[in-house]
């Protein structure tokens, strides 16, 4: 056992890497287990403890400490890990993971702190690497020098230090031979050279991550292509082709490398010039079709600088070979460094993955930020290093002779040392009661007068957690006494804090002061009556947005006096350009209007709130922009000791934070996806059960937690529950959902030393106002499923959930705990302290806008789009930060030659789309472009409708079609859920491609069949991708309807109506009974109905009450006579209104419609399947089905009878009546 002391370092080392040791108590903890330390108690003489020392520590607890400590210091000292001895915590370092991960022993370490130098040639790193103590057992014998001095003559292209009499020459030597595939005659040597050979490998693999860390460019890059010389036991010096040798011929490379042939030379070269360079004509074919599958990609990136410090690259890759499995596998690994060669400095550094699929696809996007100094380098360069190839490596020059960086100005407004207002500054009873403190907080008392007394715009720009939402409430209850008759309309980027707003404002302003309220969400549309009626309206981005582009026709549009916008500053994020374009819209009624909107914007700190206020028409009086540490909470942040890249690592310091800064306080933990939610609680569990306090984070009676587990549907959320650890995702229910707020908001209620820890998916930052004294944001990545790979969460995220840290009402300051991947750790530090610029990103969404406003009649002609981009804050910012969106500078005809070119752009693409036709100057709208705008989708969608529906369109077209649509070119595809669709797609009746499983489109496609098929779905995440799969379907398929009619397809019009009474009912129109739509309706009685000759509804309504009850049985029966009762039935009356030529009119057919059934009080329609609910509608269809022409189409609702009428064709027809529900 004395070995395991001589390696203690290394063991030590390894739990320290894996996380499962993090102080000198859990180090002894762990030795403690071990043989070593039971045979130290049972001999201690053995291993060198006196009988004195025995009977003075009979425990041996010291024995192990020193043992301990000592290690702890040796890897201290060699930068393995950092050891604080005061507090006796252990923190892991990149040094330290590398050797335990390539399992290199800490001797080797020291020798390499030692030796190991920015720049050094060939024959240096081999002799390091043959100083390595795991080659220290091999001996120089002397029978083995005159083979070992002719191989270093014949088959070592490299200097040997030492020469083959030394052990570190001899090592030298046998890695050059096995590079060389030299042959070996003495049999000691072949033992010592596959000794040698397997260790090397992982030894270079270790020294190159070690470089790699340090952020040297030069020795990065060389010992990457030594790592790949001895994967592939090639020199790098020789010529890449060689890596086919198993193919080519040894003769055609040593021509190749005789004849100076690189790759360069030989692509530019023809078929039969390379035979002749060669001297072998058929082997120029040979040549030529292996160039071809030799790895290369190419490079191009477009630079955009954040802030004068940050720039943002996107790096465009784009495959450039012919794949074969036999020579590239499944994957290919590419290394991409951001290099400044004149600092040898790598800045940015990620390992790329590009798959079968990829390689044959478009150009892979990657995004990531690299610094910039001043003064800047002449340039820097993005290289793409294959993992696995040598001399494969691409090359992007980013030079910044012409950048322009952006202006370093940011502004703080400061926060002055007023006396706090009472609530009885507003003067008003009624609204004093709606607060329940008794003064305003410091940022509410600076900014009260401009509130609430003034007409002011304002832009109010404080950290989460200050009290914007009572600021933002200031300018309501201002329009609320001077122009009673305006709405307020307030506007929330999600749902979730729109449903936050709705629930706490419908307490206090609607009950309280008796104003109407109405919400606009994807899940309610109020009608006319209420939107005419209301007061406030609190409505989603997109929504506002569909309603707001017909404002000619809408009043209650130009009746808004007031225009909330909560955090505005997601104008960057992927919904900014919605926000955008209806703030511009806004403005520009408002002009048209003269009448004035105010507008109230709301944000964290911004580093650039001059342009945000000149775009909202902010003056410097409505201007507050307070710095991200004036919160009423100071936060401390922790940007996070522990730099694991695995989330299972994090969990380990995610307990200890909790126990160390909130060990009795609300802890909120942020994870990327709902499976972390679920692994991360588990792991804190057994991490309390290992120090036996399971249930320290319980803050209730055991009989008060049976009562509530009894409610909880979720398996896992019940099982966390028990350990006072809730979990938070939009995988719940609604209900399991607010069971898990409430306890976590009344567990802070009852005592602050009740402890509550939720752990939730990032949306939860934005939703729901639960602050916590401690947030634990674990991992800044998240899977995104559209790219295939882990991206990070925008800075805006982040900083919103750091705002959950710090209860105002108890807390003197919060805390937050950053675990963060180690190469974004500068990043994050930047940022987290400095405010983070908002850019604009509506150019790439410009086309679904500038299509709308064609329609509204806002742009007519080139100058009107010109004209409305000027509206934008896109405008703002192209003068500000011009390099960011591609522009060169800032002179007035720079900027307008830059507008008319993207409008000039915009508009050609919506021509070439079908959505607008341009005359000469002016354009004017088309169907499938209004058809865009009414139904809020995208152009490209409209499009690719327009190309793939004909006249006889079949519903497995139309389904494939549906499912095609860019709307769902986001529905995630997570981490192997390709063999869950592969599963689906085996039950279901539509093929759909086996190639794309892992294809949104594919995916959406096999959610339809399996919710028609009424299949039950694999996983619980599916419930909800079917939920938003199905929620965007109806405008989708409304929008299909209206594109089949307006083209007179009959066949196509009804095939795709009853797509849409497919994704109602969740039934096949044709291979399901109809009776299936009845809610009593059971496989059994199914069964007898069938066997009694009854397959449809219309045959169940003609039966007597007496003949149903016999064949049914009585007690069904009577529930099934309760369903037809409320099935609906229309009488159809039709009278044909002839031509009447004296006033000029077309015949026309007048239309009553009619409900036969009395007892059918609702308007709702029966539909269990759809996760929303719905108000029965009904089309008329006028057609002729001999022809198969569409003449007329009417959507119509109606709750007792409706008359209405329908122009006929001129041509005579007979007229069949036909109704679609």
């Amino acid at each position: 056992m004395v070995q395991f002391i001589s390696s203690l370092k290394d063991n030590l080392n390894a739990e320290v890497a894996l996380g499962t040791v993090t102080n000198v108590k859990e180090a002894c903890a762990w030795l403690g287990y071990t043989y070593l330390f039971i045979r130290m108690k049972m001999n201690p003489l053995a291993y060198g403890i006196g009988w004195d020392e025995v009977i003075a520590d009979p425990s041996l607890s010291l024995k192990q400490r020193a043992l301990v400590t000592d290690a702890a210091r040796a890897l201290d000292k060699a930068k393995m890990m950092r050891f604080d001895e005061k507090s006796g915590n252990f923190y892991c370092t990149e040094l330290g993971r590398i050797a335990s991960h390539f399992y290199i022993q800490y001797s080797s370490v020291e020798i390499y702190n030692e030796m190991l130098r920015r720049h050094m040639n060939d024959s240096e790193v081999i002799d390091m690497v043959a100083h390595s103590s795991e080659f220290e057992n091999i001996v120089v014998r002397e029978e083995e020098q005159n083979e070992l001095e002719m191989l270093a003559r014949t088959s070592c292209p490299l200097e040997v230090k030492g020469g083959p009499s030394n052990k570190h020459g001899k090592v030298s030597i046998l890695i050059q031979l096995y590079i060389s595939r030299g042959s070996i005659d003495s049999f000691s040597l072949i033992s010592d050279a596959a000794y040698i050979s397997a260790s090397l490998a992982r030894i270079i693999r270790a020294l190159f991550e070690i470089c790699l860390r340090r952020g040297w460019c030069e020795m990065t890059s060389f010992l990457l292509e030594y790592c790949k010389a001895v994967d592939r036991q090639i020199w790098h010096h020789q010529h890449p082709l060689r890596q086919f040798d198993k193919d080519i011929s040894p003769e055609i490379l040593r021509k190749l490398e005789e004849r100076g042939a690189d790759l360069d030379r030989l692509h530019e070269m023809q078929e039969k010039d390379i035979g002749a360079l060669i001297r072998y004509a058929p082997g120029g074919r040979v040549v030529k079709q292996y160039l071809g599958y030799f790895p290369s990609i190419q490079l191009s990136a477009t630079v955009s600088p954040i802030t004068r410090t940050v720039l943002k690259v996107d790096l465009l890759i784009t495959p450039d070979f012919v794949w074969k499995d036999r020579f590239h596998g499944v994957a290919q690994r590419w290394w991409i460094l951001v290099e400044d060669s004149e600092n040898d400095h790598i800045y940015h550094s990620e390992l790329f993955t590009l798959t079968k699929r990829m390689a044959k696809g478009e150009s892979q996007k990657l995004s990531f930020t690299v610094p910039i100094f001043e003064p800047h380098p002449p340039q820097y360069y993005i290289r793409a290093v294959s993992d696995s190839w040598l001399q494969a490596e691409a090359l992007y020059t980013i030079s910044f002779h012409n950048l322009a960086l952006p202006e370093a100005h940011t502004t703080h407004t400061e926060l002055l040392d007023l006396k706090p207002l009472p609530i009885t500054a507003l003067g008003n009873r009624a609204y004093e009661a709606l607060y329940k403190f008794s003064h305003f907080n410091p940022i509410q008392t600076q900014t009260f007068h401009v509130l609430y007394h003034t007409e002011n715009n304002v832009l109010l720009g404080a950290p989460t957690g200050s009290g914007k939402t009572i600021s933002a409430e200031l300018a309501m209850l201002h329009l609320f006494n001077t122009q009673p008759d305006m709405k307020v309309i307030y506007i929330a980027p999600l749902k979730a804090i729109v449903r936050e707003r709705m629930n706490d404002w419908r307490k206090r302003l609607v009950s309280q002061l008796g104003k109407e309220m109405v919400e606009m969400t994807g899940d309610y549309t109020p009608d006319l009556k209420a939107l005419l009626s209301a007061d406030i309206i609190i409505s989603t981005p997109e929504k506002w947005d569909g309603i707001s582009r017909n404002w000619h026709t809408r009043s209650y549009v130009t009746k808004v006096g007031l225009m909330i916008l909560d955090e505005i500053h997601l104008l960057g994020a992927d919904r900014g350009p919605i926000l955008e374009v209806i703030v511009s819209r806004m403005r520009y009624i408002s002009s048209q209007t003269e009448r004035t909107v105010r507008f109230v914007g709301l944000s964290t700190a911004l580093a650039n709130a001059h342009d945000l206020a000149d775009w909202l028409g902010v003056e410097e009086l409505g201007l507050f922009n307070f710095k991200p540490s004036v919160r009423p909470v100071p936060l401390e942040g922790y940007p996070g000791k522990f730099y694991c890249p695995r989330m299972n690592s994090m969990n380990k310091p995610t307990y200890a934070a909790i126990c160390t800064h909130s060990p009795t306080k609300p802890v909120l933990i942020f994870v990327s996806s709902r499976r972390q939610t679920r692994l991360t609680a588990l792991d804190l569990i057994q991490f309390a059960a290992s120090d036996e306090h399971p249930r320290q984070f319980l803050g209730m009676p055991e009989e008060a937690l049976q009562m509530i587990l009894s409610q909880v549907t979720d398996q896992n959320l019940r099982h966390t529950l028990q350990f006072g650890i809730g979990l938070h995702h939009a995988g719940l229910n609604d209900k399991d959902r607010s069971l898990v707020e409430e306890l976590f908001a009344n567990n802070k209620i009852q005592a602050i030393t009740s402890h509550a820890i939720l752990v939730c998916t990032s949306t939860l930052a934005w939703g729901v106002n639960l602050p916590a004294h401690l947030v634990i944001i674990k991992g800044t990545e998240y899977y995104d499923g559209k790219g295939k790979r882990y991206v990070d969460f925008p800075i805006t995220d982040i900083l919103q959930m750091m705002g959950r840290a710090g209860r105002p009402q108890y807390d003197q300051h919060g805390k937050a705990v950053i675990l963060v991947h180690e190469p974004k750790k500068s990043f994050y530090k930047k940022f987290l302290y400095e405010p983070f610029p908002v850019e604009s990103s509506l150019r790439e969404q410009l086309h679904d806008h500038i299509n709308a406003e064609i329609i509204s009649g806002t742009i007519s002609h080139k100058e009107d789009a010109v004209h409305y981009l000027t509206w934008t804050y896109l405008f703002r910012r192209l003068m500000v930060n011009p390099a960011y969106y591609g522009l060169d500078g800032t002179e007035a005809g720079t900027l307008s030659s830059y507008l008319s070119s993207l409008v000039q752009n915009t508009f050609e693409d919506l021509e070439d789309s079908g959505c607008i036709k341009i005359n000469e100057d002016s354009v004017e709208s088309t169907m499938l472009g209004s058809i865009a705008s009414q139904y809020y989708l995208k152009y490209m969608t409209v499009s690719m409708f327009g190309s793939n529906i004909g006249p006889e369109t079949s519903l497995e077209v139309f389904l494939h079609i549906l499912a095609g649509a860019s709307e769902y070119d986001e529905l995630p595809v997570r981490h192997n859920e390709e063999n869950y669709n592969g599963a689906l797609s085996e039950k279901v009746p539509y093929m759909v491609d086996k190639n794309r499983l892992d294809d949104p489109h594919v995916k959406a496609n096999l959610l339809f069949q399996a919710h028609f098929s009424r299949l039950e779905l694999p996983i619980s995440d599916y419930v909800t991708d079917l939920k938003s799969v199905l929620d965007q379907s109806i405008r989708v398929i409304q929008a299909m309807i209206d594109i089949c009619a307006n083209s007179g397809w009959l066949s196509s019009t009804i095939s795709c109506m009853h797509l849409l009474q497919m994704v109602m009912q969740g039934l096949w129109i044709d291979r399901d009974s109809p009776l299936w739509m009845l809610p009593s309706m059971t496989d059994e009685l199914h069964t007898i109905l069938v066997k009694n000759r009854i397959s449809n509804v219309q045959q169940l309504l003609d039966l007597p009450k007496v003949t149903l009850q016999s064949v049914t049985g009585s007690s069904i029966a009577s529930r099934l006579y309760q369903d037809l009762q409320h099935f609906p039935r229309v009488q159809v009356r039709l009278k044909i209104q002839r031509r009447d030529p004296y006033r000029d009119t077309l015949p026309s057919l007048n239309i009553r419609l009619e409900k036969t059934n009395t007892h059918r009080k609702t308007m709702r329609a029966f539909v269990p399947r759809f996760p929303k609910v719905k108000d029965e509608a009904w089309w008329l269809v006028l057609g002729n089905t001999s022809t198969s022409e569409l003449h007329a189409l009417k959507r119509v609702s109606f709750s007792n009878h409706l008359v209405t009428h329908m122009e006929l064709p001129s041509a005579p027809f007979t007229v069949q009546t036909m109704k679609s529900r």
